[in-house]
């Protein structure tokens, strides 16, 4: 049950046990636990514990310093192969979800939010690494989107219920976060046992990886994990302190970006495929200064409910496109790479998300529009740097530059 099976292999499995199922499975599984926990947090948190934004900031710093920390996938897979590391780590993140709300304190959330964000962004860096490996470049951008539309109807079963249920059955913080986080803990374990061990065509490097000519795409990954911790923190703390939201009025919120996630995903990935990463990402980073700027524009001048609902289903649907990150870097990485350098880039991604959250919490108590209003600065500081990714990317043409600076063994 446990022996290795190369990709060529497992093509005369069952399809259900093949690795791309495995995939498809593994992206409905997480967001049942994660997902749940992040409809019920902000009401969670101001209700239960009294927080304010300066707390909410230090949760979510708290909550990303394991990803700041991802770069310790490296040491991890020297003795535990990285698809059992990923299910592991789903395991521990349902495990931790289940567990929230015994701990209605500021110290209880952060140390339980901390557990439970150890096996989500472990496993999303397994994940990201395994996507890589094990989907052939020319449908990776197809088959991302796919994935993503998969994880958005996940979601939108666990939306839909709490949306359906909350109030008609009174439901419990407890009870909801205990059902889900079980549900994604039993599934990970089904997994772990269920599918074999897949080998990538290419045996990954098992070191820390640092190479000169992957520069572009340190630095997009640290500016998108800039910009994604203010979206994430603030956008859906400003829906509940400043318009009141309700547990089921976010949730619905949230369903309504679902609903176009599972219709547009797949339709992005043909996007990436027709129009390459350079197109595509120059057109999310402007979408999102866009956003960020009306963002910012609600609280200077007052507009009201309904454009802030709208902006923040027409943000998350320009998140999405972020999957021309991932493809971009599959074009012009060493195969072998693709392991460490997902370690080291969701380390990069989370440098600003340790220091950011908390202390734009302290900025969001002074100004909340001066929040957004960095955002967006972000966002256009992005838009220039995708203006350097060739039309065509690969190992040697990484970026506009590429073509002055030599050939690939001269860049390394």
């Amino acid at each position: 049950m446990f022996k290795p099976l190369s990709l060529d292999a497992a093509r005369d499995l069952p399809r259900w046990r093949r690795p791309t199922t495995l995939l498809f499975v593994m992206a409905i599984c997480m967001p049942i636990a994660f997902n749940a926990w992040f409809a019920l947090l902000n009401n969670f948190v101001i209700e239960v514990a009294q927080f304010d934004g300066a707390d909410i900031g230090l949760l979510h710093t708290v909550r990303e310093i394991p990803g700041f920390l991802a770069i310790g996938v490296i040491a991890v897979i020297l003795f535990i192969r990285e698809q059992v590391l990923g299910l592991i780590s789903l395991m521990m993140l349902g495990i931790a979800t289940m567990l929230t709300a015994w701990f209605p304190s500021l110290g209880g959330i952060l140390m339980i939010t901390l557990l439970s964000s150890i096996g989500f962004h472990y496993y999303e860096t397994v994940n990201q690494s395994l996507q890589l490996q094990w989907l052939p470049k020319e449908r990776a951008p197809q088959m991302l989107g796919w994935l993503i539309a998969t994880g958005s109807a996940s979601t939108l079963v666990v939306y839909g219920l709490i949306v359906l249920l909350w109030e008609s059955f009174d439901l419990s913080y407890n009870l909801v976060f205990m059902t889900a986080g079980a549900v994604t803990t039993v599934i990970a374990l089904f997994c772990l046992l269920a599918y074999p061990q897949f080998d990538s065509p290419t045996p990954q490097n098992k070191k820390l990886i640092l190479r000169r000519r992957y520069w572009l795409y340190y630095v997009l990954q640290f500016m998108a994990g800039a910009r994604r911790q203010i979206f994430v923190v603030f956008a859906g703390f400003m829906m509940v302190e400043k318009f009141g939201f309700e547990v089921h009025e976010v949730t619905a919120l949230f369903l309504i970006n679902l609903v176009i996630n599972i219709i547009v995903a797949p339709l992005l990935g043909r996007f990436v495929a027709l129009f390459g990463e350079r197109r595509t990402l120059i057109f999310e980073y402007a979408g999102l200064a866009v956003v960020f700027a009306l963002y910012g524009g609600i609280y200077w001048f007052g507009w009201g409910v309904v454009l802030a609902a709208c902006l923040y289903v027409v943000d998350h649907v320009l998140f999405a496109l972020a999957l021309a990150l991932k493809t971009y870097f599959q074009k012009i990485a060493d195969p072998a790479d693709i392991a460490p350098t997902a370690a080291v880039a969701f380390t990069i991604n989370h440098i600003a998300a340790v220091f950011l959250p908390v202390l734009l919490g302290l900025l969001w108590v002074v100004s909340p529009g001066a929040v957004f209003a960095l955002a967006a600065a972000m966002a256009l500081c992005s838009l220039g740097l995708a203006c350097l990714i060739p039309r065509h990317p690969e190992a040697g043409n990484e970026t506009v530059f590429s073509k002055y600076t030599g050939s690939r063994a001269a860049a390394e």
